[in-house]
């Protein structure tokens, strides 16, 4: 067999079960290889929806992804995908077909553009090296966390490979946590009267949740996640959902009133902390992370834990108490911690609908067991505060490169990992715009979606940010477009929402049969700015 395709055998014989791509002449063979060995292909119409769809996919099945893409150009258009994966440390390889003569059309460095976007790059070079070489590229990517790009050039993949085996890896265990730290942990717990615990990515986990709640409940602490983590703590009581820009006042005056914040498997980054606003003078701050590197990357700390999250929050031994658990607090989260729990004046107008009423409208009518995707822009807060999700795995935020125009293939991608739920495509009309080749592949695929545009006719970011200093606007503004039709030529049902009254439309196709995707054009009024644009922009 030659080596591009035993390139295939071999990742899937090692567990990759699910590839998305583009296929061209270069990952013709190392993509028909993975077929052929029982791994599931979804050919997307742009190798950046590939890549997203692969990101979200690994983020929701908790299983590592392949990208194919071809030589040169086909992992160009993969980059912003590839980037956003590798920002979020998503476990992720792509196998990238390489030009190997510098004279072709299709020669780039492709070493330097992956090492550029914080990817590992690895090569084959031959078939001498091609079964060390895949096998070292997927442990990379599944014990380290990290999005891999394998080159495969042309010549290596021409090379014949004959009788090999697939080593079986040891079984790796997490570094032991540190006596000391554990110690100094508990008495920063037991020491404290307000506690407040929020968890990020790398807490994603039922062990890791478990275990952070029991600590939780034994010392008295209220419980938070970051965006990329929402819905972790979702059946808790004491959970006040999202830290950060997010955050319902409540929540933000909660978390600002701690005396001890641990993050677990967070990254207390500017984005989650409020740029610092919800670090009170004064308040102890401690991280656990399995990756020691990341310990006080984004902000000061007073103590950093290199150890598995779960690991940890069982060992620590803390003296029980009330702490931050008061009847009063309890409460004040009951009555006041959700966004719909927030009055406001509803903006509606005879044509145009308030974000707010749409998506409060939306989370009564649309399932609970969901999985929510949302792209960037400035509507993105609605959907992500003020529709539930069932746990951890129902919200997918591709954000860590704030990219628009990757939300429909992240939900491409959730849909795929999770086929039982409706999956909610959360979109900005400038990336649906985008991203709109990709309404072909939810239409092939026939999945299980709703898409819903917040469209203002305008990338509203910089509207609402450079507005108000009196510049024209001419270049992020855009005439009104009608996406129902659009989607209905892709093959796609679609609905136009001006008001609550055109969500009957929604509700009918969700009691029916829902042979057909439904994308909702949603024409919502101009909010102003929401309330977490000036974080963004604080953050550019």
């Amino acid at each position: 067999m030659q080596v591009g395709a035993a390139t295939g055998r071999i990742l899937a014989d090692l567990g990759v079960r699910q590839v998305f791509g583009v296929v061209g002449s270069g990952n013709f063979h190392v993509t028909n290889a993975l077929i052929d060995a029982g791994a599931a292909f979804v050919a997307a119409r742009h190798e950046s929806g590939a890549a997203t769809m692969a990101d979200a996919y690994g983020r929701v099945a908790g299983q590592v992804a392949a990208v194919s893409v071809h030589q040169g150009c086909g992992l160009t258009n993969a980059m912003t995908g590839i980037t956003e994966a590798a920002k979020s440390r998503t476990p992720m390889i792509v196998l990238a077909a390489e030009a190997n003569d510098p004279r072709s059309n299709f020669y780039v460095d492709q070493d330097a553009l992956a090492r550029s976007v914080g990817a590992v790059s690895m090569r084959v070079t031959s078939a001498a090296d091609a079964v060390e070489t895949a096998v070292a590229a997927y442990r990379r990517a599944v014990d380290d966390r990290r999005t891999v790009v394998l080159n495969l050039p042309l010549a290596a993949q021409a090379e014949e490979l004959t009788g090999w085996t697939v080593p079986v890896p040891p079984e790796s265990t997490p570094p032991p946590v540190s006596p000391d730290a554990l110690a100094r942990l508990a008495a920063a717990l037991t020491a404290s009267e307000r506690p407040v615990f929020i968890a990020g990515r790398g807490a994603r986990s039922p062990a890791a949740r478990d275990a952070i709640q029991s600590l939780a409940q034994r010392c008295g602490a209220l419980l938070a996640t970051s965006a990329a983590a929402k819905g972790l703590f979702h059946d808790d009581p004491w959970s006040l959902d999202v830290s950060g820009g997010f955050a319902s006042p409540l929540a933000a005056e909660l978390i600002r009133g701690a005396d001890v914040i641990v993050g677990w498997g967070c990254a207390l980054n500017m984005w989650t902390m409020r740029h610092g606003e919800l670090v009170a003078p004064g308040t102890t701050v401690v991280q656990v992370d399995i990756h020691d590197d990341a310990l006080g990357r984004h902000r000061a700390i007073d103590l950093g834990v290199a150890g598995d999250v779960a690991a940890t929050a069982t060992a620590v031994t803390v003296a029980g108490g009330v702490r931050y658990r008061t009847d009063q607090v309890s409460r004040r989260i009951a009555a006041e911690c959700s966004w719909r729990d927030v009055p406001f004046d509803d903006a509606s107008t005879a044509d145009r609908i308030d974000p707010r009423t749409l998506t409060i409208a939306l989370d009564d009518l649309l399932p609970a067991e969901r999985t929510v995707c949302v792209d960037s822009g400035n509507f993105m807060g609605y959907p992500s505060m003020f529709l539930s999700v069932p746990d951890e795995l129902g919200f997918c935020f591709t954000q860590a490169f704030q990219s628009i125009g990757l939300g429909l293939a992240s939900a491409v991608g959730a849909a795929i990992a999770q086929p039982a739920r409706l999956t909610v495509a959360a979109l900005g009309d400038g990336g649906a715009a985008m991203s709109i080749a990709e309404l072909d592949t939810v239409a092939r695929l026939g999945l299980n979606m709703i898409v819903v545009v917040y469209n203002d006719d305008a990338y509203g970011a910089e509207v609402h940010h450079f507005g108000p200093d009196g510049h024209d606007l001419g270049t992020v503004r855009f005439p009104e477009t009608d996406l129902a039709s659009t989607a209905r030529g892709f093959g796609l049902d679609g609905v136009t929402v001006r008001g609550s009254g055109d969500l009957d439309a929604v509700a009918s196709w969700l009691a029916g049969a829902r042979s057909r995707p439904l994308l909702v054009d949603a024409k919502i009024v101009d909010d102003g700015g929401s309330w977490w644009l000036k974080d963004a922009f604080r953050g550019h």
